[in-house]
């Protein structure tokens, strides 16, 4: 069983890092709205578009879990290890982040994105690179988690297919404040004016799928794998 200290410094390193994920966050979105603004830009439609990128979206989610479980873990640790309701949202967490630094990694690292502003570079870096990376460690050698239900998979896809159908129909609605264009879309492959269209579009929201439940169902057998270390009295009933 991991000792109350490691448990503890565990604790910390997950509050650590909600807090430089929350300060990349603000940074950016400060840069992007000061910018937009010294430039006679459309504020307000920067600021729903930076709340619109799921990159966005799964760090503030991360960043809002891992300061939960770690102020938990402090405060109430038998009660925090033995939580349905945090284990599942760990996994929520852990999954977004990781497609988010695979798919940034893989298909957008130095591509523009239009954010209203060049990236600021730590803070890019922690969103896209350092945060995955720490949630993935903490799935394996952090504090164990309570092993949940495999249907917990299911939940856990439900925020990205809802946001990806967000995407879609607010695309078309909003004019892009950086070109003018009558569309804007936080990711080049969710734009069906792109080359290869809807067709294209509808090929990467199946793949991207797939890697949300296979990520998802590989956090959720991790977590389980690694909650059969606890006492059978913090274990749920399967």
């Amino acid at each position: 069983m991991q000792s109350s200290r490691q448990a503890t410094v565990w604790s910390l390193l997950r509050l650590g890092m909600a807090i430089v994920i929350l300060a990349a966050v603000i940074t950016q979105l400060t840069v992007s709205l000061t910018r937009t603004a010294e430039t006679g830009g459309d504020v307000a439609t920067v600021f729903a578009n930076f709340f619109s990128f799921f990159t966005i979206l799964s760090n503030v989610i991360a960043a809002v879990v891992l300061a939960t479980a770690g102020v938990r873990s402090l405060t109430r640790p038998a009660e925090a290890r033995s939580s349905l309701g945090l284990s599942a949202a760990l996994a929520c967490a852990t999954t977004y982040m990781v497609i988010t630094g695979v798919v940034y990694n893989a298909l957008l690292r130095g591509i523009t994105l239009p954010q209203g502003s060049e990236p600021v570079p730590w803070s890019n870096e922690v969103l896209h690179l350092i945060g995955p990376i720490f949630l993935v460690l903490d799935l394996l050698i952090g504090t164990r988690r309570r092993a949940v239900r495999w249907q917990v998979v299911w939940v856990v896809i439900a925020f990205p297919l809802l946001w990806v159908a967000y995407t879609l129909i607010r695309g078309p609605l909003v004019t892009n404040p950086t070109t003018g264009e009558p569309h804007w879309y936080p990711y080049p492959f969710l734009n069906p004016d792109n080359p290869g269209g809807w067709g294209m579009v509808a090929a990467y929201v199946v793949v991207i799928a797939i890697a949300f439940v296979v990520v998802g169902f590989g956090t959720v057998w991790v977590t389980r794998r690694r909650a059969r270390a606890l006492p059978a009295q913090v274990i749920a009933a399967e």
